[in-house]
Parts: structure tokens; sequence; C-alpha cells
């Protein structure tokens, strides 16, 4: 018997099999399309998505050698992007004139003017979203198309997150997850129910006039069987038996903390998630809710049941450093050895930066700072406007300071990851582990240096791809192998490694650093108020 994860990420789809001791056995991917434009603008298509899923599913099931029907169940998560379908579920366009282009994807900041007014109410809901909505969220991306898209937002039948339009898809079930809802739309998993006050005191009033049958009146928690499972259309559009189960699904995130948080120790609470991809989200459990200020959540269920949830992370991670790299007059050079290596840049630096002792390469960044905040601050100040800096950079042009350069941006990660950390604890939330995931975090010297930079052990799990691990766990439920989503976890995810941080003359380097991180930090947000009251 085999589970099949999917994970759609913010440039990709995956499929990975697996069986039910959790080991993968085969993978395939397809890649997306994004469209970019002024004003913040990021844009996909379900259709090609849905595609790139079908293609990903036949491809892993090749690539495993079995037969179709041994898939017990699937399970799906993906970015939480915003999906809107008119009548029939036909797309709806975004913007432009392109009906393709149906989809806001996560990092669009369209709606950031909508986010603020949103905050500017007060209502009580935003406690949930750690007291300030972002414009990643999905109300403020709503409120957005209802005053700039009217007739788009009039004439759509639906909109969904990501995952739930990938389930509706799959099963023609319009069950939505209580992941997707509480985290991104304002659900209040814990009373089971929307607040309509909260969408009246908006703007958005007509959703709930409709008694939220758009956005989702049927809420299940990730795991539950959807439907009759694989309808005839998406079985023969997947390669798969029609009636295969399909799981309610998670936001990708949310899946990779599904598939690492559980793998160390019995109390998943002393754990915090690390995903660390194109941007990174932290992911804390407690017992009982936590409110932090700029942490979003507490989230009811929204990844382990009966259980609380406290989202943090950074707008851009892996991508800042891209972006970061990009900035260096060596970079063309060294991303074309790269390729000749077959490898992307960031870990074809890591591999040159390399030394016996992995602490010791923050030496190579003597006197280089960076604040990674080039797509703001998602937490702990939940600044979109927030910007990156750069500071004791000189007129070196060759690989060697590109290297440099580098080491201070993942510094600069982990001092950012530091401060969600320590903002957490001070509010009851403290944790004794991070157990990363993400490909940006796959490499041997970036997770020593989030745990120097940290001061917290990183952990690492046994399975190469913990998100798809996570997406596979929820379908090995809905196959009714186990009996639920914890049972799952324990039959299926183990830990593999550890980073310890370092002690002595290192630990003390990082104190140092945190600390010019955080004058830098302020020096920017200083810079930014004055850009910000000159209105330029």
């Amino acid at each position: 018997m085999y589970v099949i994860g999917i994970d759609v990420g913010t440039g990709s789809a995956r499929a990975g099999v697996f069986d039910l001791e959790g080991h993968m056995v085969g993978s395939a991917k397809a890649e997306l399309t994004m469209w970019r434009d002024a004003g913040s603008i990021v844009e996909q298509s379900s259709d090609q998505i849905w595609a790139a899923v079908c293609h990903a599913v036949r491809g892993a099931v090749a690539a495993a050698g079995i037969d179709q029907r041994q898939v017990r169940g699937i399970g799906v998560d993906a970015t939480c992007s915003l999906v809107v379908l008119g009548q029939g579920g036909v797309p709806l366009p975004v913007s432009s004139d392109d009906a393709q282009r149906n989809i806001i994807v996560w990092m669009d900041h369209r709606a950031v003017g909508q986010a603020a007014r949103i905050n500017a109410t007060g209502h009580p809901v935003l406690a949930y979203v750690g007291g300030v909505i972002s414009p990643e969220m999905e109300t403020p991306k709503l409120l957005w198309l209802r005053e700039n898209r009217p007739e788009v937002f009039d004439a759509a039948w639906g909109f969904f997150d990501l995952a739930d339009f990938l389930t509706w898809k799959a099963t023609g079930s319009l069950a939505r997850s209580t992941c997707t809802l509480t985290c991104k739309w304002t659900y209040l998993a814990h009373e089971g129910r929307w607040d309509a006050s909260y969408f009246n005191a908006i703007g958005l009033d007509v959703l709930a006039d409709e008694g939220f049958a758009r956005i989702g009146a049927e809420v299940v928690e990730p795991g539950t069987r959807l439907g009759q499972g694989l309808t005839a259309q998406a079985a023969l559009d997947l390669g798969l038996p029609q009636g295969t189960p399909v799981a309610a699904g998670l936001i990708d995130a949310h899946a990779g903390g599904l598939g690492t948080v559980g793998a160390v120790g019995s109390d998943a609470t002393q754990n915090m998630a690390y995903v660390f991809g194109t941007s990174s989200c932290t992911m804390t459990t407690t017992e009982k809710p936590v409110f932090v200020p700029g942490v979003w959540g507490p989230y009811y269920s929204a990844m382990l049941p009966n259980m609380w949830l406290n989202e943090g992370g950074q707008s851009a991670a892996g991508a800042a450093i891209d972006h970061l790299l990009t900035l260096h007059p060596a970079h063309a050079e060294a991303a074309a050895l790269a390729r000749t290596e077959g490898l992307s840049l960031p870990v074809w630096l890591a591999n040159r930066a390399m030394t016996s002792n992995l602490s010791e390469a923050v030496d190579l960044a003597a006197g280089l700072h960076v604040v990674p905040e080039f797509l703001g601050n998602r937490a702990p100040f939940a600044d979109p406007n927030a910007r990156g800096l750069i500071a004791g950079i000189g007129m070196g042009a060759d690989i060697d300071s590109l290297i440099s350069l580098y080491i201070a941006g993942l510094c600069g990660l982990g001092y950012g990851l530091r401060q969600i950390i320590d903002t957490q604890a001070a509010h009851g939330a403290p944790i004794q582990r991070i157990v990363i995931s993400g490909g940006a975090g796959s490499h041997d010297l970036v997770r020593q240096i989030l745990a120097d930079g940290t001061g917290i052990p990183v952990f690492t799990t046994e399975a190469e791809e913990p998100v798809l691990l996570g997406s596979a766990i929820l379908g090995a439920v809905a196959s009714g192998h186990f009996a639920d989503v914890q049972g799952a976890i324990a039959g299926m995810s183990r830990v593999s490694g550890s980073f310890t941080p370092a002690a002595g003359a290192v630990r003390d380097l990082h104190i140092l650093r945190f600390a010019a991180f955080e004058t830098l930090q302020q020096a920017a947000r200083a810079v930014e108020r004055v850009a910000l009251s000159s209105g330029h």
C-alpha cells in the first residue's frame, strides 16, 4: 500500500509516493508559470497548476514503479494563494483580461492599503492573526478585488485557498480545511464559526450576507476524507483509480511542519517547525492559546488537531538570499560556474565556504552585516513596509567577497529567526529545538549557521522531502490506515541529525552580530518612517 503527497509551491508542483512507514519511493515535479506586474502584482493559473499536479502525480507513480491500484490515499498542500472561479469552475481574471491569470499569489502585495484599513478597525478577530493582518492573507485581497475588480468579485462563484481548490478539483467537495481558513481567512476554528461583524466592518458584508457560501460553509480538519474520493474526471487526469481517498489539505509550510514537528521527542510543544523555502514559516504548537504580537495566530486545529498554532516567519528567506546575491558584481560569474556543476548558486557558495568546523564560516562575514527584509517583515514586527539593509560593504568584486555577502545574509536570516523565537518565549511559547525542512535549508552549513545565530539546536528529519511527507501523512489518515494525524506522524516521521549551537568565541561573536543586526534594523525603521512621512 502507498499514499501520495502533493505539494504545490511557488515555482513548482511536486508529488511523492510514500510507503506507510514514511519512505518516499518515487517523486516528480512540474514547473509553474508566474506573472509579475507593477504594483506588487504576482499571479498564477489554476488550470496550469492542476495540469502540473497531474503531470507530477503520473511521473511519481511511474518513478516508484508501482501499480496505480496500490495507491490508497492522497494528501495535498499548497501555497496560501487566492483562487477565483466563476460559474462552472471557470477561471476569472484577477487583474488583467487574461482569464488564465486567476490566482493572486501569496506574495502579491497589491492589498497593502486594504490591510492597513482593516487593521485600523481594531476588530477583535485580529487578535487571532497576531494583532495585525497581513496583505498576504485573503480578506485584504478579497477587499482589493471588490474595490478594484467589482465585476470579477460579483461574478465569482467561489473563492478558494489553493489547497482547497485542489481538493475540490479532485473530489468535487466544497469543504475547506481548518488550516487554510483559520490561518488566512479569519475563520475562528476554536468556535467553529465565521465572525460576520468582521466582514461587515471591513467592507465584505456581502460574503456574510450569503452565509459565507463562496468562501466556505463547510469546514473540516486536515486529513478528513472528502466526498467519495477522486471523481471520474480527476482520476482520469491523475492516472489513478476513481474513488481513491483524498484528504482535506494544508498550507505548504504547515505540511512541512506536520512532517517535522513530531519527529523529535514526544512533546510537540517543545519543537519549532522551520520551513525554509522561498519564504520561511515558523510553527509553534501549544496546548492553550498564546497571543504573540506580530506573530500570526493563535490558530486552533490548524496543523495538529486540538492544538493551538502560532505562525511566524520571514516574507523572503531563500528569495532574500537569491536577491542579495544578484546585487554583487561577481554574481554572473559565480552563477555560471555553479551551473557547470549542476548546482544552485547558494549551494555552490555554501560548498566553497565549508570548513572542518562549520561554525567558523561566520568569520568570512567579518565586518559585513545584512538585514534581509527585502519584502518586509512578517514577524515579529508585522511590517510589510520594512526593507533590507546592507552595512560594511566595500568594493570587493571577486567570488570570495560574494561568499562573504552570502554568509552575512544567512546570519541575518538566523538573527531574524532569533527575534521570532525570543518574542514567542517572552509571551509564553518557549521552544527547545528547531526542526528544519525546505530546500533552502538543506545544506549543513546553512543549518549550522541557523543554530549558531539563534542559539537553539537545529534538527533534521530522515525524510528528504518533509513537506511532501506532511501531505502524505494526510493521505494515510484519509486512507484509514491510521486513525488520526498524531498516529500517522508517529508511524511515518523520524529524526536524522542535529546541529548544536557553537559555544565560546563563536557564540560571543553571534551575540555581538545580533546586537548590530538590531541596531541596523532600527536605523532602517527610522529611514522607513521618513519615506512614509514624505510620501516617497
